[in-house]
């Protein structure tokens, strides 16, 4: 669907669209024909993704809003339906990696931080794009994690890990809810990807490491080889669009059967 005009007047929002997996996603949307609007922090990396899109003769709006701020996420939506009269689907892909450390060691607050971030920020966004999509009906795809989900030897990831698991929780329930007013909502749960998400890990402590041993390259499909944004984007794209009609409800994991071998 790349450089096709497969979603030719669709609007699209896509979190965490400053870098990684979102920009990657948002550029392909783009190309494709949608017109983005490009959620993040992040808003001198947001410039940059729009002036990509934007070079190729593609259209975005850049919204600059704090995952952990729901007004600001509900004033970036509106802003994005008023300039464009609608919205079609929804990419809830922001998140980050928090701290990862014993129990004794992450505290509350630790803790705190990456529920709101990747599970209550995920949340209010969708709350507040819903009825848009329900005018017409349209597509969720969330972004969870093999952690949590396939994959529990990650000493450490504890916080990480709850708000993806219940991001695929969520995901079944809104399936359901909002299917009679025909929006779907899927989720997918990539492995190692090169994306910049490591920037934003705190390590506190040390932890201890279960005695296991894998075969040589943990991602057997590649030999090792982390799958590069391009990748994941492709599979976003096909389930918001049309073609992915009969699909709601469901995780896909996109590893290269690294959550089989490790989890």
């Amino acid at each position: 669907m790349t450089g096709s005009t497969y979603f030719k007047n669709k609007i699209i929002l896509v979190t965490g669209a400053a870098s990684g997996i979102g920009a990657a996603t948002a550029k392909q949307l783009a190309q494709a024909g949608a017109t983005i609007g490009l959620l993040d922090i992040k808003q001198d990396d947001l410039t940059t993704v729009a002036n990509d899109i934007q070079t190729q003769g593609g259209r975005c709006d850049v919204l600059v809003a704090d995952m952990q701020d729901e007004t600001s996420l509900q004033t970036a939506i509106n802003t994005l339906t008023n300039n464009h009269g609608a919205l079609h689907g929804v990419f809830a892909n922001a998140g980050i990696n928090g701290v990862w450390a014993p129990i004794e060691t992450l505290s509350v607050q630790d803790f705190t931080t990456t529920i709101t971030t990747n599970l209550i920020g995920n949340f209010a966004c969708i709350k507040h794009a819903t009825p848009h999509l329900k005018k017409q009906g349209g597509a969720i795809v969330i972004t969870s994690s093999v952690n949590g989900t396939r994959i529990f030897s990650n000493t450490g990831a504890t916080a990480y890990s709850a708000s993806k698991a219940a991001l695929n929780a969520m995901t079944k329930m809104l399936a359901l809810e909002l299917s009679r007013d025909k929006v779907r909502v899927n989720v997918i749960c990539p492995g190692a990807v090169e994306t910049s998400i490591a920037e934003n890990t705190e390590q506190k402590g040390e932890n201890p490491k279960l005695p296991v041993v894998f075969p040589e390259g943990q991602i057997p499909l590649t030999n090792g080889q982390a799958a590069s944004p391009d990748k994941i984007a492709d599979l976003v794209t096909y389930l918001l669009s049309d073609k992915a009609s009969f699909i709601t409800g469901t995780e896909v994991w996109i590893d290269g059967a690294e959550s089989l071998l490790v989890g």
